[in-house]
């Protein structure tokens, strides 16, 4: 992995912006944008990244989403804690303890997401699960005039996890927040520098998407826009190579190459397209690996629903531990996600789109 790339995903990986707050997201994807590429925005902030090739079409639409899951100041109590509502899917096990950031009107608020002390539950209580309507957020306040007053934080506002980049020991396994889906973010901008050097015969429309954690919104407007005749959603796939899941739940390991998506909660992938896609990974010898979800959508799923219908697949980086404070992905399936995903677009012209969308 370049160096270059690896800045950018620490970059994407610390930025905040949980759904309906995205806007630094966008600026931080802008910076390392290629100069050729224009940029327009939809009505609910998604960013739309145009490359223009040999042709105005086939139109690929390649989108990854902007906004991390997080939260928003429901209540602040009258001794100056932070009652909390959550903006997407988080496990109650993994929130405790954890380190926050509340965006107030004053800036940015270092918090501590707390409960009642397990010396203080009875029996009963210590053997259930601390749900999140018990937890609270601690930001060093007195009372709530603090809150509001000295430090500007008001209800609604936004709070994102506290979770710096970093690598492991083995310095390919990059650990950091938000991968899902700031990794697909840094790959469409990897793909839109890398065609920079090279033809491609279409018109490339990398989409920086927001609100998807809450219900794939951005998704949605922003096809109305970009109106693809072929769409690649670049996301963070599951890793599932850690101990607790079985092969028959899903398949795919660090280290092997991106994944593609068969099944998900929200869509079936293309089958014509996913052959055209590993024919290629094949010619190139590029590995990847084959998956299916039962549960959980991406972009996807409002995308292939565009119009009279747009061929889609599910591209995914693996990841360890989505949806939590910190996960893991390998650079060397990042690396390859972006050489499949670059020679795919280069081949990808109009003769394609009709064999991939061509009925018998």
């Amino acid at each position: 992995m370049k160096k270059t790339t690896r800045a950018m995903l620490k970059a994407l990986t610390e930025v905040n912006g949980v759904p309906g707050f995205e806007e630094d997201v966008s600026v931080v994807i802008q910076k390392y944008l290629p100069k050729s590429v224009e940029v327009s925005h939809d009505r609910l902030g998604s960013l739309i990244c145009t490359k223009t090739g040999a042709s105005d079409g086939p139109r690929i639409m390649i989108p990854g989403h902007m906004d991390e899951i997080g939260f928003m100041v429901k209540l602040i109590t009258s001794d100056g804690f932070i009652r909390f509502a959550p903006l997407g899917g988080w496990p109650d096990q993994v929130l405790l303890s954890q380190r926050v950031i509340v965006r107030g009107r004053k800036g940015d608020v270092p918090g501590l997401i707390g409960a009642k002390p397990p010396h203080l539950m009875s029996g009963d209580e210590r053997g259930k699960m601390v749900k999140k309507d018990a937890m609270f957020i601690d930001v060093g306040a007195k009372n709530e005039k603090e809150v509001t007053d000295k430090l500007g934080i008001r209800v609604g506002d936004p709070i994102a996890p506290d979770s710096p980049f970093g690598t492991m020991k083995n310095k390919k396994l990059l650990i950091g927040k938000a991968w899902d889906d700031r990794v697909g973010c840094g790959m469409f901008v990897s793909i839109l520098e890398a065609l920079e050097k090279q033809e491609h015969p279409n018109t490339v429309y990398g989409v920086g998407t927001v609100q998807e954690e809450v219900g794939t919104r951005g998704a949605q407007t922003s096809a109305e826009v970009v109106k693809p005749d072929i769409c690649l959603v670049v996301e963070s796939g599951i890793a599932a190579d850690v101990p607790g899941i079985k092969p028959e739940e899903t398949q795919g390991k660090l280290d092997g190459g991106p994944l593609l998506y068969v099944l998900d909660g929200g869509m079936i992938g293309h089958r014509r397209l996913r052959d055209f896609i590993t024919d290629i990974a094949d010619e190139c010898k590029i590995p990847y690996q084959l998956s299916l979800l039962t549960g959980g959508a991406t972009d996807g799923r409002p995308i292939h629903l565009h119009s009279a219908g747009v061929p889609t697949i599910f591209i995914g980086v693996p990841v360890r531990y989505i949806h939590c404070h910190t996960g893991i992905i390998h650079a060397d399936d990042y690396d390859n996600t972006a050489k499949l995903i670059t020679e795919v677009v280069k081949r990808l012209d109009a003769n394609a789109l009709k064999s991939i969308i061509g009925h018998r």
